[in-house]
């Protein structure tokens, strides 16, 4: 089967449907997309976002921001940028798009492979950035791999179930990596609407589970117009700037 994974697409419509068509060119028959999680906050279009997803074979995970818009999680423990748009969703969430994020689940389990927003200790809110958190996050996988998203980066980890190590693994763009199950695994797709690590374009990965391969894929999609969007409902300028620069 063949897995287009996503993550935190932030209601960035452009995004999503750009990472949809780059992804149908290059693997048309892709199965189901996996979204693990964040598919509102921070951007113009959540209902829209919610609306295509819908029309998908998938499955969807909760996020931070999903549940802070329907009020699971104290707005509190976010920036003011971002509180002020998880308020601005609550009041422009239509009732389908409510009821689609509250039945999300905080971790479905897939074969051989876990799927949270987060990380497998924490599935709302834990950033798995270095291998340190990596290291103490594989104590809570017993699949082959472990998919989580959240940070904004494309990463991956894995562990030698011989030696014990964990090591930070760099797959390079375009390119299937191999996935060995002599090996215990923590992948992240990067983000669809706000890229985090230096470069605007959306990213996401497709895994193919009976070949057993991870490729990561980056897209341009028409930033403008979604900066357009939000200036148009008076977003903070803060989080319309970053999205020209993948910070």
């Amino acid at each position: 089967m063949r897995c287009l994974v996503i993550s935190d697409i932030h209601a960035n419509l452009a995004a999503l449907e750009a990472v949809l068509q780059d992804a149908a060119r290059r693997h048309a028959n892709y199965d189901i997309v996996w979204c693990l999680g964040d598919v509102v906050g921070y951007g113009p279009d959540p209902n829209e976002c919610i609306e295509l997803l819908r029309t998908l074979p998938h499955v969807c995970l909760a996020g931070n921001h999903d549940w802070a818009v329907l009020g699971k999680l104290a707005i509190e423990a976010f920036h003011e940028s971002a509180a002020f748009v998880v308020h601005w969703t609550r009041e422009t969430l239509t009732g389908p798009s409510w009821n689609y994020l509250r039945v999300r689940p905080e971790r479905e389990l897939q074969g051989d492979f876990l799927l949270v927003h987060a990380s497998p200790r924490e599935p709302i809110w834990e950033y798995v950035l270095d291998v340190g958190v990596a290291e103490e996050n594989f104590n809570f996988v017993t699949t082959l791999c472990a998919l989580v998203g959240h940070t904004h980066v494309p990463l991956m980890f894995s562990k030698d179930q011989r030696t014990r190590t964990v090591s930070a693994v760099s797959p390079s763009p375009n390119t299937p990596l191999l996935l060995r199950h002599s090996f215990t695994y923590i992948m992240n797709p990067g983000s669809v609407g706000q890229p985090r690590d230096g470069d605007p374009r959306a990213a996401y990965a497709v895994l193919d589970t009976e070949a057993l391969t991870w490729t990561q894929y980056r897209v341009a999609y028409p930033v403008t117009y979604t900066q357009e969007r939000m200036r148009q409902r008076s977003f903070p300028e803060r989080l319309i700037e970053r999205l020209a620069v993948g910070r």
